[in-house]
């Protein structure tokens, strides 16, 4: 096995790009083949610009308390690999971190869509590249929909159809979808951004942009699933103990036939499957009228450079050497998923490093249209008022049009807050 390659410091042997060479600090979260990948990646670039770069990984667990507590000192690392929804947290007007526009003449940001460097901006100002895109795509197991003699749903109206078919002909206990916490939220916000055209929260306004009518009609949608056996009751799913989706034995043999999921997942969920089992992705269903198609896309993780680097252009040169240096990207491979870089993905597409049907995912993910997603959504106090009142609403406790308003006067409290 390869071990941890770098134990202090890539350790770099010539100057070829740079002036002068620079001591630079690097700090990411992941598994260990991506800590080997990155290390072998910044021990190219960091021969390549005659820097020195010390590595600095750790697990997802604790990583942003770690930023936190280090951003608060001032001393975080040079380079960082930042979370998108930390952006309105530690950078709300965009001065967190150093605008990467000021380096455009050492980082090739035409690799990048509009897009894709608007989502990594605050108040225009480039905060973080983004790595890799993900978003949310519906997956159906196709063993499980020919078994009952159903062709994969490509609307909503499909997926309620399903239901019951799918249990005359293979049993009570089989499901066409899932959904339950984050994946239940979802599945609102998509329903509900699809028939309003927009996102749950107004970019200008930092506020909810919808009516409490029309998040109830998001949430008795979600009962309406529940009502017809599209998806196991919120109660039921507790009872048999919230087991994630690539635990569940039920999700494995195929009773559980559908799901709305990150596309960056796409290999952990069907791994666990039964041998038999065929997991497809598809374009996101629509609802009757919808405005648009609702993707719900994001940035995986963001590159950004600490706003104290004594040494911010050389870290640019790092930067790009990372996302855009044929040499580094083989070495990063896809240990982040389906690189956002053009060059990037174009050269690991021709290698054969990307699966297939990663490619297709993100090809669903890239070519789906939405109104925008603000990273406000996934802040952690407004993602914990949504779900505890959605939770109470899933139980019963309270009506659809009352969790509405709860949510809404709670995220909009919160919002006003930060």
């Amino acid at each position: 096995m390869r071990a941890m390659i770098m134990t202090a410091a890539c350790v770099a042997a010539t100057s070829l790009g740079t002036a002068s060479a620079a001591d630079l600090r690097m700090s990411w979260w992941g598994s260990e083949d991506r800590h080997i990948a990155t290390q072998e990646a910044l021990t190219f670039c960091g021969d390549k610009f005659g820097h020195t770069i010390t590595p600095e990984f750790t697990s997802w667990t604790g990583h942003q308390e770690k930023i936190a507590t280090q951003l608060a000192g001032r001393t975080e690392a040079d380079i960082m690999q930042i979370n998108w929804p930390w952006l309105p947290i530690f950078s709300k007007s965009g001065d967190g971190f150093a605008d990467l526009n000021q380096f455009k003449d050492v980082i090739d940001l035409g690799q990048w869509s509009p897009a894709d460097l608007n989502s990594g901006s605050v108040d225009g100002k480039l905060n973080g590249l983004p790595v890799s895109t993900t978003g949310r795509v519906f997956m159906f197991n196709k063993t499980t929909y020919d078994k009952a003699g159903l062709a994969i749903p490509t609307t909503w109206d499909d997926l309620f159809a399903a239901a019951p078919v799918m249990k005359e002909k293979l049993g009570k206990d089989y499901y066409p979808f899932e959904g339950t916490g984050l994946d239940a939220r979802l599945v609102v916000i998509l329903r509900t951004t699809q028939k309003t055209g927009k996102d749950l929260i107004d970019p200008a306004s930092e506020q909810v942009a919808w009516t409490t009518q029309e998040l109830a009609e998001g949430l008795a949608f979600y009962q309406t699933m529940v009502d017809q056996g599209v998806v196991k009751s919120w109660e039921n799913v507790a009872a048999e103990g919230n087991a994630p989706l690539h635990e569940n034995p039920d999700w494995a043999s195929g009773k559980i036939a559908g799901t709305y999921q990150w596309s960056s997942i796409y290999g952990k969920i069907v791994g666990p499957m039964e041998e038999d089992q065929h997991l497809v992705p598809v374009r996101l269903l629509q609802a009757d009228g919808a405005t648009t198609e609702g993707i719900y896309r994001k940035p995986s993780m963001l590159f950004a450079i600490s706003k104290h680097s004594k040494e911010p252009r050389a870290a640019a040169e790092i930067i790009n050497c990372l996302l855009n240096d044929p040499e580094a990207i083989r070495h990063l491979g896809a240990t982040r998923g389906v690189p956002s870089s053009k060059v990037a993905l174009e050269d690991l597409t021709k290698a054969g490093s990307i699966e297939p049907v990663q490619i297709e995912v993100n090809g669903i993910v890239m070519e789906s249209t939405g109104v925008g997603v603000s990273p406000l959504n996934e802040h952690p106090r407004v993602a914990e008022v949504f779900d505890s009142t959605f939770e109470a609403f899933a139980y019963g406790q309270i009506s659809a049009e009352s969790a509405a308003a709860e949510i809404i006067d709670g995220i909009n409290a919160i919002l006003t807050g930060i």
